[in-house]
């Protein structure tokens, strides 16, 4: 049987807690729970952890789609169980019987009729995992890694930067960066922007003047506190801040971009989605690294689409996070220069997969830096002992 003759016979949704896609589902000793400055920081009772205001409630979930000749591809985001309702009950009408080769059409089938609720968030998450796991199906019937389908490498390796509290330990694992979570946002007053300063401060002189520091803001600032932190922040010579405000907010990106020093790049997109909300990104802010998650932003079908697009404006495509997802396209493309790699051992020091315990073959770098094989599809399966929770198809 060849490749476009093959039919998608199945597609099956899971939840699962305890990290994985939805990698805040940690125990409250990991530094990603711990206090970071968020939009719900303005409130006491919820400024400790980020699992306070349930920022794990919804758990991972998992996408499984099979093709008659019994291949299995796997797509991972968030969104738990109402992204798997979705799954089971709306998308899959697009997906069953549909020949493997058919992403395009499945991808716009999902979207415009998820349109009168959807175009973010959880559905957008659920259209995400769905067409990753197509990608992947695809590439395990065809016997093709992911990059080669989408164009090819365009280097051997990947460099990495770090995300996590300590870019000193990040250094000495061989990556070429570290972003660190703002602790202290607008509530917390001049003393907290001391603070934060005060730790710049200090991780500038452990790992020198030529190694990448950068502020993960998660949408936590207003245009004010954001310009003031920018400016005593550029004494340290700090590469990027990012996500300051509320991905809405378009108006103070702008503002924030038209103020920004040459010596240093406003960056935003993680919690934007698809061409249409980057293209308003790059035309309207101009901010210098657009970030789309491939989990949520649409798939890597629409992340193509926008790194085209970014492309165009002469932008940096940096996507977040999303591990061996995001390696493959990102070793495709000239404009995407490294990666993110998440730091998720608990202390931040040590590297380990990010979707742990989920997959079996998940590419982690080595000494910072990332080499891709060329197993099939993502090169990845579900772990045979992942705790998964599978959802059904409502009567």
């Amino acid at each position: 049987m060849s490749v476009t003759e093959q039919k998608i016979v199945d597609i099956r949704a899971y939840v699962v807690g305890g990290g994985g896609g939805d990698y805040h589902d940690q125990d409250q000793e990991h530094w990603i729970v711990n206090q970071i400055a968020t939009p719900m920081s303005i409130y006491p009772e919820y400024k400790k952890t980020r699992t306070s205001f349930g920022i794990n409630a919804l758990k991972t979930l998992v996408v499984e789609i099979e093709s008659d000749n019994g291949e299995i591809g796997v797509g991972i985001s968030t969104g738990g169980y109402p992204a798997a309702w979705i799954v089971m009950n709306h998308l899959d009408r697009f997906i069953v019987k549909q020949p493997v080769t058919a992403i395009e059409k499945m991808w716009d089938q999902m979207y415009r009729s998820t349109i009168y609720y959807g175009r973010k968030g959880i559905v957008m998450n659920a259209i995400s995992a769905v067409d990753l796991a197509l990608w992947d199906l695809l590439g395990k019937v065809r016997q093709e890694p992911v990059y080669a389908m989408i164009g090819g490498k365009v280097r051997d390796e990947i460099s990495c930067y770090a995300t996590g509290p300590r870019p000193d330990l990040a250094k000495k694992m061989g990556f070429i960066g570290g972003k660190m979570p703002l602790v202290y946002g607008p509530a917390d007053g001049e003393d907290g922007l001391r603070k934060n300063i005060e730790q710049l401060a200090d991780m500038r002189e452990k790992v020198g003047d030529e190694f990448m520091l950068m502020w993960d803001c998660w949408m936590a600032l207003d245009l004010p506190y954001a310009q003031k932190l920018m400016e005593k922040s550029n004494e340290y010579g700090l590469r990027w801040m990012e996500e300051c405000f509320n991905p809405d907010d378009y108006w103070a990106y702008r503002d924030l971009k038209k103020r920004a020093p040459n010596n240093m790049m406003i960056t935003g997109g993680e919690h934007e989605a698809t061409r249409y909300g980057f293209k308003m990104l790059l035309e309207f802010t101009d901010i210098d690294i657009v970030q789309p998650d491939v989990g949520w932003c649409g798939g890597l079908t629409e992340l193509i689409k926008i790194g085209n697009l970014a492309e165009s404006h002469g932008k940096y495509v940096i996507p977040h996070g999303s591990g061996v997802y995001s390696y493959h396209y990102v070793i495709t493309k000239t404009n995407s220069q490294f990666a993110e790699y998440l730091v998720m051992s608990p202390n931040a020091d040590e590297v380990v997969p990010q979707y742990f315990p989920l997959l079996e073959g998940e590419i982690i770098p080595e000494n910072g830096k990332v080499k891709i094989n060329d197993k099939p599809g993502f090169g990845v399966t579900l772990a045979k002992d992942a705790n998964l929770e599978k959802i059904l198809k409502d009567a």
